[in-house]
């Protein structure tokens, strides 16, 4: 048995989130700041509440310990999305740069609770480099895929690879698509979320022919999410362990697809936590420890 932060598939043992109530806080701020921060709309407080519990207790299926980052008035609803404010890896924490304007506060925010709990800061991002969570994703523990992106840019690349470097790790960075242009929520985890050693959930449409083809050489299968689901995140999934999945309810083909490839996947209910802010279940947590047998 082995614990790292390097994976984005071993056993989830412990995971950083922020609840609903500390992030969306109430009615009137959602109603305040959904259109500025360019969510589909504005997502209805006690429904979120409800979708999170459900989402919560999924997280915990095989006894993950819940930590929390703190409520802060110095960031956005966007806090909830977790995941992109920090990078974690076994030598400490990459705080990161945004590269949504507004969400600059975020990376000092987590940076309390984590020196509060005493996990160890390895570095940050420092501008005019950017990078967010949500483009970077561990293939194996020593090669972290870098997407490069409107939130992720050259500098920030350069600069998470000389933070990594001296521990051997290889960053392999991926040129995204334009898509849906600068304001949109589009990120290398919109159309990659690797399940198991061999196995990942794909948008192929939008996924580099190079990187592709670099996934079937290194072994992996894919799953394909069809063109109906992406825009519902069926290719946002997060594994709480090998094969063992979270996928936001309604990904009806992506979840069969799943299964038919031997593995499980959880529903939660996340039309106001996931789908109107375009975050799914890998943006709502920043996995810290693993554990690969």
């Amino acid at each position: 048995m082995k614990l790292t932060c390097q994976s984005e598939y071993g056993s989830l043992q412990s995971v950083f989130i922020k609840k609903v109530q500390d992030a969306f806080i109430d009615q009137s701020t959602l109603s305040k700041q959904w259109k500025d921060l360019n969510f589909l709309n504005e997502p209805d407080f006690e429904i979120a509440r409800q979708e999170y519990s459900q989402f919560q207790k999924l997280l915990q299926t095989n006894g993950a310990e819940l930590m929390f980052f703190e409520k802060d008035n110095f960031v956005t609803l966007d806090s909830i999305y977790c995941r992109d404010a920090s990078i974690a890896t076994d030598k400490g924490i990459i705080l990161c740069m945004m590269g949504k304007t507004g969400r600059l506060n975020e990376p000092a925010s987590v940076a309390k609770t984590y020196k509060a709990l005493g996990v160890p800061i390895l570095g940050e991002i420092k501008s005019p480099g950017t990078v967010e969570g949500g483009d970077v994703a561990w293939l194996d523990q020593k090669t972290l895929a870098a997407g490069r992106t409107y939130r992720t840019n050259e500098e920030g690349i350069s600069q998470l690879k000389k933070l990594l470097s001296p521990d051997g790790i290889q960053v392999v960075e991926i040129h995204l698509p334009h898509y849906k242009g600068s304001t949109d929520v589009f990120h290398l985890m919109s159309i990659f979320s690797p399940i198991d050693k061999d196995l990942a959930v794909v948008y192929s449409p939008l996924m580099p022919i190079v990187f592709r083809n670099e996934l079937l050489a290194r072994g992996y299968k894919l799953i394909e999410v069809p063109d109906a689901e992406f825009e519902t995140m069926g290719c946002n999934v997060l594994a709480i362990a090998p094969r063992q999945c979270l996928i936001v309810k309604g990904n009806n083909v992506t979840k069969e697809r799943i299964v038919m490839a031997g593995c499980t996947a959880q529903e939660y209910k996340g039309q106001e936590i996931s789908y109107k802010g375009g975050g799914g279940p890998t943006c709502l947590t920043r996995p810290l420890w693993r554990r690969e047998d």
